[in-house]
């Protein structure tokens, strides 16, 4: 693998993790307060994740 595709794999990866956890929290704590911060943490990660471009 080159340096680019692992460090796409390990961004995904480290994503679902991410959601997965949040996910869990969510069941365990089911309270709309709750939910907002995590819908808001979500988008914040994936915007950065996929649509933010560093300057180069």
């Amino acid at each position: 693998m080159t340096g680019s595709i692992l460090e796409r794999v390990l961004t995904l990866f480290a994503f679902a993790v991410l959601l997965v956890f949040l996910g869990v929290l969510i069941a365990y704590v089911p309270r709309v307060d709750l939910g907002g911060v995590i819908l808001a943490t979500v988008l914040l990660a994936g915007y950065d994740l996929f649509l933010h471009h560093p300057p180069k």
